[in-house]
């Protein structure tokens, strides 16, 4: 009849555990398990908080990685677009356009230059 109730009591005391009420209430705070792993417990808590710290951090420099490699290729092509728009400008042919519509009076040379040598 003793066992009967020890594992009657036993049954209770696990109910009383797993309900929301005593986890909540602060109950399992008092359990054997809890009290002597405390600072096992602590360690791990702090653990975890600094893994999502560090996860937030790197989450961050991994956006404005991100961000600066757009901004690299934007300046890339802007850089290839007038470097292209130079070459284009600097043909002799477009250089003699330009001359003839702002008015200058410069003529292309008919003779070739002559070579000086010392």
């Amino acid at each position: 009849m003793e066992e009967g109730k020890k594992q009657q009591k036993k049954a209770n005391k696990k109910e009383k555990r797993l309900s929301l009420l005593y986890i909540l209430g602060g109950g399992i705070l008092k359990e054997d398990f809890i009290v002597k792993h405390t600072k096992m417990i602590v360690l791990v808590v702090v653990l975890i908080f600094f893994f999502i710290g560090n996860r937030y951090t790197c989450m961050q420099k991994l956006r404005e990685i991100d961000r600066l490699q757009q901004q690299l290729r934007d300046v890339r092509f802007e850089a290839l677009s007038i470097s292209s728009e130079l070459t284009g400008n600097s043909r002799q042919s477009q250089i003699e356009l330009l001359i003839e519509e702002q008015g200058i009076e410069l003529e292309v040379a008919k003779t070739p230059p002559y070579e000086l040598y010392r």
